[in-house]
Parts: structure tokens; sequence; C-alpha cells
């Protein structure tokens, strides 16, 4: 099929050059499919990768090493302390071009991506643009996961998590940003070694800057593989929201404030009910029950056994984000100039 009149003009203009930035540390499983969904982008204007590569346990840095051999686009360069911000800011440091969009090494992109992030960057005027967060999974463990995180019950109501209209919004999942307004906000906290979206989005918005969310923007995202490495994922980033939190007064709210008060409902009413005051079982009865009915409701056309880790895949996220919540120190996240 010909392309339209009006889609040869769009593809005659001059497009803007774009780096695409992905930090990765033991992404040895996900790398080169990641990569190769950028460099497969439909999009007009030039474009380059940068990969910061962490100290990983596995092949990712041989592996980085040898697509950037065999495509000029690709630049790698060095993270060495492994942390996410650090390497974010090593490929903003590195990139060219005046509009960045930000990927993970785990995160597969549609062929539009880059080309719907320039075009919402230009309709709306905002300084950082995403979409959906299209978690997938391939065993049934990663299955469960994948559809935990796009309900409202696993993950809150998020929109780049369940969907939603285009408009601002106070974050999006990875972003496309224009080059000036990490500028004008120093790029990434490095302190923050979760939550580092929220916390630059928050001060880009401080700035006079908008973040906008539009559906059509969609990325698959793939959840972590076994309930050890979900349960480490969400304790932390419960540790480091409690750290937003703190820095940034007057951003906390019920959805982030709901897993630490049931953490301590539930815990209180197994400790009532074990030294023999029986109404303390309705709390983590209660929870049980509602986990169960909410697994019911949401798990339509799951296989059976993804269907049946729903349950445990709900409990170990709620809890395990209220509990690093709870714990996280006073002095996490706190550099020497703060």
């Amino acid at each position: 099929m010909n392309p339209s009149p009006n889609t040869q003009v769009a593809r005659n203009r001059v497009w803007p050059a774009v780096s695409v930035i992905m930090p990765v540390l033991n992404e040895e499983r996900h790398l080169a499919e990641a990569v190769g969904s950028i460099l497969g982008q439909d999009y007009p204007g030039e474009l380059e990768l940068v990969v910061a590569v962490g100290p990983s346990r596995d092949r990712t840095q041989e592996i980085a090493e040898k697509l950037a051999a065999d495509d000029p686009r690709i630049v790698v360069v060095a993270n060495p302390t492994g942390r996410t911000p650090n390497g974010l800011n090593a490929c903003i440091q590195a990139s060219r071009h005046s509009i960045i969009v930000r990927v993970d090494g785990h995160s597969l992109l549609p062929s539009d991506y880059v080309l719907a992030a320039v075009e919402t960057l230009e309709e709306t005027g905002a300084d950082n643009v995403g979409g959906i967060m299209a978690a997938e999974g391939v065993t049934s463990f990663e299955k469960a996961v994948a559809r935990a995180m796009t309900t409202k019950i696993g993950i809150g109501n998020a929109t780049f998590h369940v969907g939603g209209q285009s408009g601002e919004t106070d974050t999006v999942y990875l972003g496309s940003f224009r080059r000036s307004a990490l500028d004008r906000v120093g790029g990434y906290d490095e302190t923050f070694v979760r939550a580092q979206d929220w916390e630059m989005n928050h001060r880009i918005r401080q700035t006079g800057g908008k973040i906008w969310f539009t559906p059509r923007m969609r990325v698959t995202y793939r959840p972590r593989p076994n309930i050890r490495a979900l349960a480490k994922q969400f304790f932390h980033t419960g540790k480091w929201r409690r750290v937003v939190g703190r820095e940034h007064q007057g951003t906390l709210n019920l959805r982030y404030l709901a897993p630490p008060i049931a953490v301590v409902a539930i815990a209180a009413g197994v400790v009532a009910g074990a030294v023999g005051f029986w109404p303390g079982w309705i709390i983590p009865g209660g929870y049980a029950a509602a986990i169960l009915a909410g697994s019911v409701a949401t798990g339509r056309g799951l296989p059976f056994s993804a269907w049946a880790r729903l349950p445990l895949v709900y409990a170990t996220m709620h809890l395990a984000w209220g509990a690093g919540f709870l714990v996280s120190p006073p002095s996490l996240g706190r550099s020497p100039g703060r």
C-alpha cells in the first residue's frame, strides 16, 4: 500500500535527531532484543543509542560491545557504580541530540514509539512525554505479575500502568525529554537509587515544565521472573518512595500510604490473634479474602497456572512495598549537600 499524501509530506519534513539512552546491568537475557526494537524504529530522523553498562555478572558487557561493533549508531559508555541514575546521567552526557528518549534493557519498543514521542512533544509543548508500561510475561509467574501490574488492585490508579486519556500527569514511565528540561533541572539526582523518574519529573514540574501521558506510546515490559526478585523490587521501591515523600513534602497521598497501613494492620491483627484475641484474625483474614476475590475478578483469561499464582503476587507486591516504606531509614537518599 502506498503512503497517503499527508504521510508522505510528514516524512519529507526535517525531523529532529533523537538520542535513545539505556542504562543496563545484568541484562544478558533481554539486551539484544531490546536494542533490536530501538534500531528498528520507523523514525524518519537521525537516531543514536547510548548504552551505559554497569559491572554485570553475566555477558551484558560482551553483548553490548558486539552490538556496537555491528552498528555505528550504538555508543557504549561505562557506568562503574551500576546505579540507574548514574547510568542515565552518563548516557545524557555522552548523547548528542536535543530529544532524549529513555528506555530500559528489559523493555521492548513498538516500531512507532520514537515517532509518537517526538510528535507528542511537538503537539503538547511538554518537557517529558510517556505512555503505557505494558507488562507482558512469558512464564506462568511472569504472566501473573504482568496482570497484577496492569490492575488498580495491584498497582493503584497510575495511568501508565492501567491506561487512561491523554493529558498532564505527575510522572510517566521511562520518558522522552527535551534536553533543555534535563539541563534546567540538572539531570537525574544520583542519590535516588530508585524512584528517580518520579523525583526528577517533580522537579521539572516545579520549574514550570509539563509532563504528558499519552496511551499512543506503549512499551512492552518484562516482569520479574520469580517471587524473590518481585519482593526485592517492590521492597526497594517502597523504601525510596518514602525518600521522595520526605524530600518533597506534600507528595504522598492515600495511594502511597495504603500498603504500609495494611502491613501495620495485618501485623497487629496477627499478633492479637496469636495471643488469644480472636477478633484480631479478622484483619488478616479479611485481607486474604479481598485478595482472593480480587484475583478472581482480575484473573479472567489467564491460564490456570498463572491465575493460581495471582493472589501470592498481589500480596507480595502490597506487603513488600509497605514493609519497605515502613523501614526506610531517615538517612536513605541524604547526600552531604542536602
